[in-house]
């Protein structure tokens, strides 16, 4: 799919290192991918970010700055040790144009933006975003800012100190919450997900979240098997992957409801 007329046009460059600009990836009929290849080859990253996005003009440059810091100020992590892929879904809102625009300010060594002829859900926004990660691991999170960074180290450490396989953020345990939300939508949620724990035996306390760093090659093997759709895909996702033998490890984050964008459920 070629980009639109107006985001077609040429685009200026500051002074200072020049940098060559790939030219954009198109999406064929069957959502296949064309990567940058000057932008992967110079540097495989040890973390890949993937941010599906439908209507988040107002949260991208924010999401993006924040992981950008998170990995610049923390220590023994590094801006090139991550890469960050938005998964853009032609939202009516402009959000393709501002990716694009970040990812002039913060370069293709950590931005990459793959474009989508419509809104065609999460788990094809994950799976089309698969084909471009070249890195051991892989976050998954929402660009809406419910989701903040800074946890992304205490997901590093947990992995590292258990050697498991998937670390997932949980609004129900070890300090965890929730901001943003009704007491009722608070007690809905959390009777849910004890409930649906306890009856698929998983063991894990936040079933329907999405903030999760994986080892990539558990996302490979698991991520093709789901079939479902909405809240309960990521409900199956974690089935898949205690049932498949593999390690969870759980941090506690605190879970802020959206102010702008639209969910991608």
């Amino acid at each position: 799919m070629a980009r639109s007329k107006s985001s077609s046009r040429s685009r200026s460059r500051s002074s200072g290192p020049s940098k060559s600009t790939p030219s954009r990836p198109k999406v064929s009929k069957s959502v296949s991918i064309t990567p940058r290849s000057s932008a992967r080859k110079s540097n495989v990253p040890k973390y890949t970010i993937i941010l599906p996005v439908y209507n988040e003009s107002s949260n991208l440059p924010l999401i993006l700055y924040l992981i950008h810091k998170t990995f610049k100020m923390e220590t023994g992590l590094r801006v090139k040790d991550v890469k960050v892929i938005v998964v853009e879904d032609n939202s009516p809102d402009g959000t393709r144009e501002v990716a694009y625009q970040c990812q002039d300010a913060f370069g293709t060594e950590f931005l990459e933006v793959l474009e989508r002829k419509g809104k065609l859900g999460l788990g094809t926004a994950y799976l089309d975003a698969l084909k471009l990660v070249s890195s051991p691991y892989t976050i998954l999170m929402d660009a809406d800012l419910s989701h903040h960074p800074k946890f992304i180290p205490s997901f590093i450490r947990k992995m590292k100190e258990t050697n498991c396989d998937v670390v997932t953020g949980t609004r129900y345990r070890l300090g965890g919450g929730v901001s943003g939300w009704d007491v009722k939508r608070k007690v809905m949620s959390k009777g849910a997900n004890w409930l649906s724990g306890f009856l698929l035996g998983s063991g894990v306390s936040d079933m329907t979240g999405s903030f999760r760093l994986y080892k990539t090659e558990v996302l490979r093997e698991v991520f093709p098997k789901i079939v479902s759709k909405g809240y309960v895909f990521q409900m199956e996702v974690m089935v898949r992957i205690v049932d498949g033998g593999w390690k969870v490890g759980e941090v506690g984050i605190s879970f802020v409801d959206r102010i702008y964008g639209e969910s991608k459920l």
